[in-house]
C-alpha cells in the first residue's frame, strides 16, 4: 500500500520486546538482568542475530547505576563486536520523559537513512570499565547501519528494546 501511493519507506521495524523486572523504583537490577532479558527477547522476536546489530541507541540517562548496567548488558549481549557503535540521543536533547523513546527511534531511522550516527555530547569521564572504542565520540560518525537497537527503560523496571533495519 505504501508503494502504491509512492511513499518513501525509511526503515523496517523488525521487532522488539517489553519486560518489567520490578527490582527497584529507580534503579536497575545490580546485574542488569532485566535489561539483558529485554534485549535478548527483542532479538528473538525479530529473528536477528547478535552479530547483525552494529548500532545501539542507548537509553543512557547519565546516571552511574543506569548507564553502567546498560553498558554491561550491551557487552553481555553483543560481546566484543568491533563494528558496534553506541550513542545516546539524550546527550543532545536531555531526557524527554515520555517522548524519549519515540525521538530515539527516529534517531535510529535517521541513522539508517543518512548513514550517520549522531555524537555523544558531554561524555568526558566514562567509567574505567567502559570500552570507549564502541562509543561514538563528540563528532558524528559514518555508519552503514545493518540493524539498529533502540533501548528505553523506565521507573519500576519497565524496559523496551526495538530493532530497525534498512527496508528491503
Amino acid at each position: 500500500m505504501l508503494r502504491q501511493r509512492g511513499a518513501t519507506i525509511y526503515a523496517e521495524f523488525l521487532g522488539g520486546s517489553f519486560t518489567c523486572d520490578a527490582y527497584h523504583m529507580t534503579e536497575p537490577h545490580p546485574e542488569g538482568t532485566g535489561i539483558t532479558l529485554c534485549i535478548e527477547k527483542a532479538l528473538a522476536d525479530s529473528g536477528v542475530t547478535r552479530e547483525e546489530i552494529n548500532y545501539v541507541n542507548a537509553h543512557a540517562t547519565s546516571t552511574q547505576s543506569g548507564d553502567l548496567k546498560e553498558y554491561e548488558a550491551i557487552v553481555r549481549c553483543f560481546g566484543q563486536n568491533p563494528q558496534l557503535r553506541v550513542n545516546s540521543t539524550k546527550s543532545m536533547t536531555g531526557h524527554l520523559i515520555g517522548a524519549a523513546g519515540g525521538i530515539e527511534a527516529v534517531a535510529c531511522i535517521q541513522a539508517i537513512r543518512t548513514g550517520w550516527v549522531h555524537p555523544n555530547l558531554n561524555l568526558e569521564n566514562p567509567e574505567k570499565v567502559v570500552d570507549v572504542g564502541v562509543l561514538v565520540g563528540a563528532e558524528k560518525e559514518r555508519c552503514e547501519v545493518k540493524v539498529a537497537l533502540s533501548n528505553s527503560f523506565g521507573f519500576g523496571g519497565h524496559n523496551s528494546s526495538i530493532l530497525f533495519a534498512p527496508f528491503k
